[in-house]
């Protein structure tokens, strides 16, 4: 078989570089010498030598790919390659041939599974004994957009289940969107493009339709965008596999995406996945190595993952990616499916994978010994979009602050059985303002000198060091006053930095503020929910976009602190008053609304005071 393949390849490889009618065939072989018959013009003379130095070539490849079996293309898709590749212009050179032969290969309809390693995927994600309504769940939804003008950049959820793979990919899609317009641009040679923050911030109109002006083709190249990225971190940003389906085979190619749709739709009638050998015989997966192919072929076949069995097929892409055995070892318990019984909902395996490319179980920074030499995993590197949940206001949990504090201010949002996401349009939400910056500074300082084992108080030579080491030039009469018990409490010490004026190491702020931090967040959940208002009789079901205006006081300030109008005399520091009217200032109630998106808020930002217009935002 190999042998006629190969006469195949070099059959193919002599008639395609042939850019014109063949010459006819010499009547007898040149000598030894190799030098060209006398009567050859030198057109002809150089055209043949261009040939048969690219054929070598040519052969030299086919030679080193026979010695090397691909694990991703068949023998089939090989040949095409190979021979496709070989189809050359004259003055092409060889690296040009392999470039052309690297796309020839990532057009490949790809490989099936093995019998054992679609059993192995199958009971990894589903388990031995599945019902029918979590393979229904799971078979039936697709990686689509709303088809509301607000909700436009949200992807919809139908199906209980699959949220943990559309909230994490809508995580992913929201940083395109919003903060790296110009790399899902079209023509990225054009005038940058603002980003939605930027865009806000110019019109300073907050009431505009912040994603009403998105195209299709935007959207889904942020949304090809994202599912690469993710795969690719999935495969250690070596490789990405991606899964698709072999009854849509070449099916869909030149055709308009309507009629894509269509015809993917027709394809799928029928089709049902209930066990590995199922999976193993409507499967097709393969693998890149480059980040541009691999989008290159997710794109081309977009619509599959439109499909009904979108969502499914990106779960097992993710997993092939990292490599079964890995996922298996990544996790506390390999012997339970990635699935969970009895409701079919994504493991919090699942949402980590997507999100930091380790299917780990937790949630925590880095490992944890739990003696005997043995260690459970948690989230090992930063993240690009972070991760939140209901279950750690109810201490159930600790979210690590590589989830908790991601690169960009987007977040997935868990509850006991749903997964929504929360996001800012301002990348900067999530800096220390300048105030925090200096508490930051004299707090790392002040527990350097902490030798009471975390009590809060220091000794009097410990306190004079850290006066030095915070650049804080504190009047005498509040040293004396700070040093007369022999120890200093931190609280003490704290309140009387506030009264100190700024220019002096202290941190009186004069815009009343002390620190407090007031900004926006959106939480958008894309299961369809009833939603009321707008004059409509009947409630609407489609996704839900909510707006919160959040407030936050200074997070080292105590409570109680903060509900007390008075300070205690500090001296020349204050003794105007003044501090107590910033604190005052802090301490004015305003109107808070309550829902449980707000106890996660919380986790996030300490106290955080929450509101919104119309129904409270939904994390279920």
């Amino acid at each position: 078989m190999e042998d006629h393949v190969e006469d195949d390849l070099q059959k193919a490889l002599r008639m395609s570089m042939q850019y014109e009618p063949p010459e006819p065939k010499r009547s007898k072989a040149r000598d030894d010498s190799g030098e060209a018959p006398m009567d050859e013009s030198p057109e002809v003379k150089n055209r043949r030598l261009q040939r048969e130095l690219m054929a070598a070539a040519a052969e030299k490849r086919m030679m080193a790919a026979s010695a090397v079996t691909p694990t991703t293309v068949s023998s089939t898709s090989a040949a095409k390659t190979v021979s496709s590749s070989s189809a050359l212009k004259v003055g092409e050179s060889v690296s040009d041939a392999q470039c052309v032969a690297v796309v020839k290969e990532e057009k490949s309809s790809g490989d099936e599974l093995s019998s054992e390693q679609a059993q192995q995927l199958f009971s990894m994600v589903f388990g031995n004994e599945v019902s029918k309504e979590i393979l229904a769940q799971w078979s039936n939804q697709g990686i689509r957009f709303s088809p509301d003008e607000e909700t436009s950049m949200g992807l919809v959820q139908h199906e209980g289940g699959p949220c943990g793979v559309l909230a994490a990919l809508q995580a992913f899609v929201l940083k395109y969107l919003l903060f790296f317009p110009q790399e899902i641009a079209r023509d990225r040679s054009k005038t940058p493009i603002l980003s939605v923050s930027k865009r806000l911030q110019e019109t300073q109109d907050s009431e505009t339709n912040i994603f009403g002006s998105l195209t299709e083709e935007t959207k889904s190249r942020a949304l090809v965008r994202s599912m690469g990225e993710i795969l690719f971190l999935c495969g250690n940003n070596k490789s990405a596999t991606i899964a698709s389906l072999r009854v849509l085979d070449h099916k869909i190619e030149g055709k308009d995406e309507s009629s894509k749709d269509e015809i993917v739709a027709r394809s799928l009638d029928g089709l049902s996945i209930e066990s590995g050998d199922d999976l193993q015989k409507v499967l097709r997966v393969s693998t890149f190595t480059s980040p541009a192919s691999a989008m290159q072929r997710l794109d081309e076949i977009i619509p599959v993952f439109r499909s009904r069995m979108g969502a499914l097929l990106f779960l097992l892409s993710a997993l092939l990616s990292r490599g079964l055995e890995t996922v298996q070892a990544d996790r506390d318990d390999p012997t339970q499916p990635l699935v969970t019984a009895p409701f079919g909902h994504a493991s919090q395996e699942i949402v980590n994978l997507l999100l930091s490319g380790m299917a780990v179980a937790n949630v925590f920074d880095g490992k944890m010994d739990l003696g005997g030499g043995m260690f459970v995993q948690g989230i090992l590197t930063p993240v690009e979009v972070g991760f939140l949940t209901l279950l750690e206001s109810l201490n159930f949990c600790k979210v690590g602050q590589s989830l908790k504090s991601p690169k960009w201010p987007i977040w997935v949002v868990g509850s006991e059985s749903h997964y929504t996401v929360l996001f800012a349009l301002d990348p900067h939400v999530q800096d220390e303002n300048e105030f925090e910056g200096r508490e930051t500074t004299i707090r790392r300082a002040f527990d350097a000198q902490d030798q009471s084992g975390g009590g809060g108080f220091i000794s009097v030579e410990g306190f004079h060091q850290v006066l030095k080491d915070a650049n804080v030039n504190l009047p005498v009469e509040n040293v004396n006053h700070l040093c007369s018990s022999g120890f200093i409490v931190w609280s003490e010490f704290w309140q009387v930095l506030l009264d100190l004026d700024k220019s002096l190491g202290g941190l009186k702020d004069s815009t009343g503020l002390m620190g407090k931090k007031v900004f926006d967040l959106y939480h958008f959940n894309g299961i369809a929910k009833s939603v009321s208002g707008g004059g409509e009789t009947t409630p609407v079901q489609r996704p839900r976009l909510t707006k919160l205006r959040v407030s936050v006081p200074p997070r080292w300030t105590p409570e109680e602190f903060m509900a007390n109008v008075s300070l205690p005399g500090s001296g020349s520091g204050g003794g105007d008053g003044s501090g107590s009217k910033d604190v005052a200032e802090v301490s004015k109630p305003e109107r808070a609304q309550h829902a449980p998106l707000v106890d996660c808020i919380r986790t996030r930002w300490a106290r955080a005071v929450c509101n919104w217009e119309g129904d409270p935002p939904s994390i279920v």
